[in-house]
C-alpha cells in the first residue's frame, strides 16, 4: 500500500495511555504520587545465594503477571504481562475496538532494554541450581520482540511490529519512530511505548556492581521507610545514585485525521522527536550530543527554545549524567530559562520503559497546569543552571509545550517534544 505523506512536523494525536508502575496502575494514582512527590523506592535484599550484599533500592509496581492472559497462550514474562495490561488500558482510552481501525495501517513499536529478564534468570536458575529442565516455550518468552509480537497478536495488527533496545531511550526511540511512521503516512494508527521489568537478583546485583544504585547504609538496617525512599536525589548538590523500577507505559498515538474520522478527541500532541548518538563513549554522558539532540527535536516541532515551559529531564541522580544535563539544557535553553524536574526520585528508574513513563508525566503536566517536582532535592548543586521545580509542585495554567529527555548508555538520545491540545 502507498503512504500518503505529511509534513515533516506534522502533529500526531495521542488518544489514550495506559500505564503499570510503582506509582500507580491508572491515571489517577500517577497523578496523585506525581505532583505530591510520593516516592515509591522501598529496600530490597539480595537473594544471591553464597554471596553476601547488601540490600538495593527499588521500586517494584503493585501487579500480578499472573493475572494477564497471553494471547498466544504461552508463559508471559513480568515484562511482557505489564505491556499487555498497560495496552490493554490505553486501546480502552483511545477507544481502539476492532472495527475503528484498518489492521494493515495499525503499527507497534515498543522499546525495552532487557526485556525477557525475569524470565531469563529464571530459567538459569532451573538449569544452574535446581538442575531441572528449562521450559519449551523459553525462548518465545524471553525474546527481546515477546511484547511487540504479544500486543500485535491482541489487536491483531498488521502493520509495522518493531521492537527497540536503546537502553534508558528504548520507548522514546519507539514513541518517536511510531510518529514518524505515521507522519509518513505508513501508517494510520499505533500502539507504542516501553516496558522494563528486571528487579531480579542478578541483575539488581549487576546494576550494584557499577556503583551507580543509590547507597542505603544505616537505612536499611533501621527500616527507615522515609529516608529509603528520599535516597534518589536529582540534580542534588548530594545526589548518589539511583533505584531501580519496574514499568510499562503505552500510548494510542494516530494521526489527526484518523483520531477525527474514529471520533475520539486528542489530549494533547507529540509534535517533534529526534535521535541521535554522542559517538563519545558507552557510559560517560555528552552534554554537546543531548544538546543537539534537544535542539533537533525543537526543529521538528517547528518551536523555538523560549517556547517550551517544562523539560522533564533524564536526571538520574547520578553525579555525571545529571552535570551532563544541567549543562545540556543551559546550553540549549539559556541559564535557569525553562523550568525541569525529574521525576525518577518518585518511580525509580525504569531503564527501558522510562522513555514511555516520563512522557506520560509529560502529558500529565501539560493536561494539569502543574510541574511536578524532583522529590528530596534539599539543596540543589549549585554548579547547575537550571530552574529546578523542587518542594512542591508548581502551577504553570498557560503550561503549552513541554519536552522529555531520555539518555541511554551506548550514547543514544531521544527528544520528545509534546503539545496541549485541549483547552483550559
Amino acid at each position: 500500500m502507498a503512504p500518503r505523506p505529511s509534513p515533516r512536523s506534522a502533529p500526531v494525536a495521542v488518544t489514550g495511555a495506559g500505564v503499570v508502575s510503582p506509582i500507580g496502575n491508572d491515571l489517577a494514582s500517577v497523578d496523585t504520587a506525581l505532583f505530591g512527590g510520593v516516592s515509591s523506592v522501598r529496600a530490597r535484599e539480595l537473594d544471591l545465594p553464597g554471596i553476601p550484599l547488601p540490600p538495593v533500592p527499588v521500586a517494584a509496581a503493585d501487579f500480578d503477571a499472573d493475572a494477564e492472559v497471553a494471547p498466544s497462550r504461552v508463559p508471559l514474562d513480568r515484562g511482557t504481562a505489564m505491556a499487555l495490561s498497560a495496552a490493554r488500558a490505553a486501546a480502552r482510552a483511545a477507544r481502539l475496538e476492532p472495527g475503528s481501525f484498518d489492521a494493515d495501517r495499525l503499527g507497534i513499536f515498543w522499546g525495552s532494554g532487557m526485556a525477557g529478564a525475569a524470565t531469563f534468570e529464571a530459567t538459569c536458575r532451573t538449569v544452574y541450581a535446581d538442575r531441572r529442565r528449562m521450559r519449551p516455550t523459553s525462548v518465545v518468552t524471553t525474546m527481546p520482540n515477546a511484547p511487540v509480537a504479544e500486543i500485535a497478536l491482541l489487536f491483531g495488527a498488521r502493520g509495522a511490529a518493531l521492537a527497540y533496545a536503546c537502553a534508558c531511550a528504548s520507548s522514546a526511540v519507539a514513541i518517536g519512530e511510531a510518529m514518524r511512521a505515521i507522519r509518513a503516512g505508513w501508517i494510520d494508527v499505533a500502539i507504542a511505548g516501553g516496558s522494563e521489568a528486571m528487579l531480579t537478583p542478578g541483575v539488581l546485583a549487576s546494576w550494584q556492581a557499577m556503583r551507580v544504585l543509590a547507597p542505603l547504609g544505616a537505612a536499611a538496617a533501621g527500616s527507615d521507610a522515609a529516608v529509603i525512599a528520599a535516597v534518589c536525589r536529582p540534580f542534588a548538590a548530594d545526589r548518589a545514585g539511583f533505584a531501580l523500577g519496574e514499568a510499562a507505559a503505552a500510548f494510542v498515538l494516530e494521526s489527526p485525521a484518523h483520531a477525527r474520522a474514529r471520533g475520539v478527541p486528542a489530549e494533547s500532541m507529540l509534535v517533534g522527536y529526534a535521535t541521535n548518538c554522542d559517538g563519545i563513549h558507552i557510559t560517560q554522558p555528552d552534554a554537546s550530543g543531548q544538546a543537539r539532540a534537544m535542539a533537533a527535536a525543537l526543529a521538528d516541532a517547528g518551536l523555538a527554545p523560549h517556547e517550551i515551559g517544562y523539560i522533564n529531564a533524564h536526571g538520574t541522580a547520578t553525579t555525571a549524567g545529571d552535570a551532563a544535563e544541567a549543562e545540556s539544557i543551559a546550553a540549549v535553553f539559556g541559564a535557569k530559562a525553562v523550568a525541569v524536574s525529574s521525576t525518577k526520585a518518585i518511580h525509580g528508574h525504569l531503564l527501558g520503559a522510562g522513555g514511555a513513563v516520563e512522557l506520560l508525566a509529560t502529558l500529565r503536566a501539560l493536561h494539569a497546569g502543574l510541574l511536578p517536582p524532583t522529590a528530596n532535592v534539599v539543596a540543589a548543586d549549585p554548579s547547575f543552571a537550571i530552574d529546578l521545580v523542587v518542594g512542591e509542585a508548581r502551577k504553570a495554567s498557560t503550561l503549552r509545550a513541554a519536552m522529555s529527555n531520555s539518555f541511554a548508555f551506548g550514547g543514544t538520545n531521544a527528544v520528545l517534544v509534546a503539545l496541549r491540545a485541549d483547552p483550559r
